[in-house]
């Protein structure tokens, strides 16, 4: 069964930005070895990259403020994100002809959960090499009023991922959420009280992995792999879905592994929860569309699992009910004084804490399996994308198993491809968002959808 937390933990608290040159130094000098031993990633290419420093030395020449909005498809991208700030970028602004005075930094914002999964180092490291912590689940006020100090009065940019979390698929850009937008106009407010001259400007920048020889072998060695961990032994139909019928019969092998899980998720949910997966499935659909929708009544069924344990109503989208299942999981987990309970209360705490962990894996299954119900690879069956989703899908088995997801199979050496889009200055809604609180809800909006317009044409962009 998958890991969980068995001990109440000290409550966790906010974690402010400790920049140590020295240690950012050390990491810089460390990146290339990491980034190729540690990630796989082998090349980076990079478009546009004078924009950025245009905007960068007008921040250093107080004329901007700049927050940049970047994807966050992986958990590597604070070092592809570390690489090209510290390294790439100087370079490149000099070859432009827009210097820049050094250390050439950036701040940025991380989930304080993190810690969890990647382990304590993390709390030490990331304030050292600039990053503010912010808690994704609950209005984090003490985490926002330092990021808003940092994009107004901060010695360098500050960098947000828009999307909150990562999904693991570098050509689909999840929903955006509207903070990164109303912190730029919070600063822009700020600075006009303050009667400073600076604007603020919101980079929106792509990040895209790709692997640098298309590994077809190793794909379907993972789907061998997959299709031993459900049984699957009698040969799998073509989905009947893409024009290659090489990749149709492929597609249809995954597609079979996904619904052999549901399977047995189902199943679990309905002997161990007395839930119900009676679903019709609409015939008419393709096969991909047909596990959607059959996916999409299950991941309900899960996420009620939890939500019932923590006396919560079902509302909101996905990532909302996932995101307040989170935080409800960390409020019995992570508790307050918690030295200063006799060893009776301490005992119920475990208690608690390991109910409440265990609950909390409920969402995460949830959160791992909806990637089964994308039509991610038929709209671009590449060996990327096959990749990706085919990464996902071991992960969740592994998961499962007990094992560490965090370790997958060697698929070769990849690529990364950044690209940066043209500014987007906030001083052109403002009087828009000022008018009143409907105005300023909406400016937001339409802002983070303009966010959200760029990060998407990027990845039309071959």
């Amino acid at each position: 069964m998958p890991p969980i937390i068995d001990r109440a933990q000290p409550a966790l608290h906010f974690l402010p930005h400790d920049l140590n040159l020295t240690v950012c130094r050390g990491v810089k000098f460390l990146l290339p070895f990491w980034l190729r031993t540690q990630l796989s990633i082998g090349e980076v290419k990079t478009e546009n990259l004078e924009i950025l420093a245009k905007h960068y030395q007008d921040f250093q020449q107080g004329k901007s403020r700049i927050l940049i909005a970047f994807r966050h498809p992986s958990t590597a991208d604070p070092f592809t994100m570390s690489n090209l700030i510290w390294r790439l970028l100087p370079k490149a602004a000099k070859e432009s002809g827009y210097p820049l005075k050094e250390p050439v930094r950036s701040h940025f914002l991380y989930d304080r959960g993190v810690a969890l999964w990647a382990g304590e180092i993390v709390n030490w490291l990331f304030p050292k090499v600039g990053g503010s912590s912010i808690f994704r689940g609950k209005p984090d006020r003490e985490g926002l009023k330092a990021a808003r100090k940092i994009l107004t009065d901060g010695d360098y940019p500050l960098a947000i991922a828009p999307e909150g979390a990562t999904n693991d698929l570098s050509e689909l850009v999840g929903p955006l959420e509207p903070g990164l937008a109303q912190l730029g106009f919070w600063a822009q407010d700020d600075l006009i009280k303050a009667n400073r001259p600076e604007k603020v400007q919101i980079i929106p920048l792509s990040i895209k992995y790709e692997y640098m020889d298309p590994p077809w072998k190793e794909i379907e060695g993972i789907l061998d792999g997959l299709e031993a961990d459900v049984n699957l032994s009698e040969p799998a139909q073509p989905a009947g879905v893409l024009t290659d019928p090489g990749l149709d019969l492929l597609y249809g092998r995954l597609l079979r592994v996904g619904a052999a899980f549901l399977d047995v998720v189902e199943a679990f949910y309905s002997k161990g929860y007395g839930k119900t997966f009676d679903v019709k499935i609409d015939e008419s659909l393709t096969p991909n569309q047909q596990l959607w929708q059959r996916l999409s009544h299950t991941l309900d069924q899960i996420l009620q699992v939890s939500e019932e344990f923590f006396d919560m109503k079902p509302k909101g989208d996905f990532c909302d009910r996932c995101r307040k299942l989170e935080q409800a999981a960390w409020n019995c987990i992570f508790i307050e004084n918690l030295d200063s309970l006799n060893s009776v209360e301490r005992g119920l705490a475990d208690w608690l804490a390991s109910e409440a962990s265990l609950r909390l894996s409920h969402m995460r299954l949830a959160e791992r399996v909806i990637c089964l119900g994308e039509d991610y690879i038929a709209r671009k069956p590449s060996a990327d994308r096959f990749a990706e989703v085919l990464l996902l899908v071991w992960r969740i088995s592994a998961w499962l198993k007990g094992e560490s997801p965090h370790k997958p199979p060697s698929l070769g050496l990849k690529r990364t491809r950044i690209v940066v889009g043209e500014a987007i200055p906030l001083e052109g809604y403002w009087n828009q968002y000022k008018q009143d609180r409907r105005s300023a809800r909406k400016t937001v909006q339409e802002v983070t959808d303009v966010i959200q317009q760029k990060l998407d044409e990027f990845l039309l962009v071959d």
